[in-house]
């Protein structure tokens, strides 16, 4: 098993690319604590992983704050005793409409949920890691919208733009101390979050977007879980600063 004696956080977790993630990990013998705000799918997710053999734990908080993150680490260390791999799932956007529509409110959620959590996951997991002297591994989820934006969606382009670039600083800073930092870019998948990308969620317009992939469909959530994967494992213990396109020649 590639991640047999590991433990990791996954955020977002109970939903989407998140739950992909958490249920590929423990397949490969990862305990996870499986974090979300929403607790009905959290909860869920960890109990079925658990009831298939596997060792998850939930813990709700939200990630774009200090306290959320404390909550997190404490609970994965209560339970495993170690941490190894973090995984910044955990996302939001904007609906696609014109850039000037989107207000300030939802502009400063976007922002910290994507990009102030980075941050909060630095905070607390960073001394963590010093501290246990063997390193340890983020795998930060931004977007092939940080790379290749589209129109409609110009502040969330903005916030995974900011993630991809905050990650490979965090990358280089961090290296001495054996610490990865690694970006996995989607593109748009079929997750709860897809109606706000497109706009409206109808057969025309998933036709549009799958249109704009050249293998020709969207992403799945195995697509992502198993990038991540490989990024969390031993087997690329030479690779940090990397952005991995998952996106079917999206970015092309």
């Amino acid at each position: 098993m590639r991640l047999k004696g590991k433990a990791a956080i996954v955020t977002g977790g109970g939903q989407g690319f998140g739950e992909g993630i958490v249920r590929r990990f423990a397949e490969e013998g990862c305990q996870v604590a499986v974090n979300d705000i929403n607790a009905v799918a959290g909860e869920r997710v960890a109990r079925e992983v658990t009831a298939a053999g596997g060792k998850a734990v939930f813990v709700q908080a939200d990630v774009s704050t200090a306290s959320g993150w404390r909550a997190i680490l404490e609970a994965a260390l209560n339970a495993f005793g170690a941490l190894h791999i973090v995984v910044n799932n955990a996302g939001t956007t904007h609906r696609n409409q014109p850039m000037l529509n989107v207000g300030e409110e939802q502009f400063d959620r976007v922002y910290a949920v994507n990009v102030k959590s980075l941050y909060h996951s630095a905070q607390a997991c960073v001394p963590y890691f010093r501290q246990q002297g063997t390193g340890g591994v983020f795998v930060n989820i931004a977007s092939t919208a940080g790379v290749r934006p589209r129109p409609g969606l110009v502040w969330y382009n903005g916030s995974k733009g900011a993630a991809i670039v905050t990650s490979r600083a965090m990358a280089v800073e961090l290296a001495p101390e054996r610490i990865r930092v690694n970006v996995v870019n989607p593109v748009a998948g079929d997750t709860p979050l897809l109606a706000e990308f497109m706009g409206s969620d109808t057969p025309e317009m998933r036709a549009k977007f799958v249109a704009s992939i050249p293998l020709g469909r969207l992403s799945k959530p195995l697509d992502i879980a198993n990038a991540c994967l490989y990024l969390a494992s031993d087997e690329a213990e030479f690779i940090t600063g990397a952005c991995l396109e998952v996106d079917g020649g999206r970015c092309v």
